[in-house]
């Protein structure tokens, strides 16, 4: 191989490691993204669950259910 070739090969191989890299790094991203919004839907599920919950508890106590005799 002359040098020429040598060069465009060791070009060739730094940039499909750069290309590697940036995709690792993308996809590093998108795993990030989707485990926060993962997280923010458990949590606006967690909140809705609690005022439903006060909800209910609302309407028995409006209607008597809960009061203890």
């Amino acid at each position: 191989m002359d040098s020429s070739s040598e060069k465009i090969s060791y070009n060739a191989g730094q940039a499909k490691g750069q290309a590697q890299e940036k995709a690792g790094s993308l996809m590093d991203k998108a795993s990030d993204a989707a485990q926060a919004a993962k997280e923010s839907l458990q949590q606006a599920g967690q909140q809705m669950m609690e005022k439903a919950q006060g909800a209910a508890d609302a309407v028995k106590d409006a209607t008597g259910i809960n009061k203890k005799n």
